[in-house]
C-alpha cells in the first residue's frame, strides 16, 4: 500500500505542465472519493442498484 504522499506525488507527476491549482485539487478530490468508495465497498457498506432505483422511483411518485 502506498502512502498518501506517494499517491499525491504520482498525481502531480501525471499532471500536464500547464496544469492549474484547480486541476490539482480536482485530481486529489477524485482520488480521495474513489478511495473512500473502494473502502466502503470492501466493508460491504453499499446499496444495490435496484434498491437505489426503487427509492428514486418512490420519491418521484410522491412529488
Amino acid at each position: 500500500m502506498s502512502s498518501i504522499k506517494d499517491a499525491a506525488r504520482a498525481i502531480v507527476d501525471n499532471l500536464p505542465e500547464q496544469a492549474t491549482w484547480d486541476d490539482l485539487m480536482y485530481e486529489l478530490y477524485v482520488k480521495q472519493k474513489i478511495d473512500a468508495g473502494l473502502e466502503a465497498a470492501a466493508r460491504g457498506d453499499t446499496v444495490a442498484h435496484e434498491d437505489v432505483k426503487a427509492r428514486l422511483m418512490n420519491r418521484r411518485q410522491q412529488q
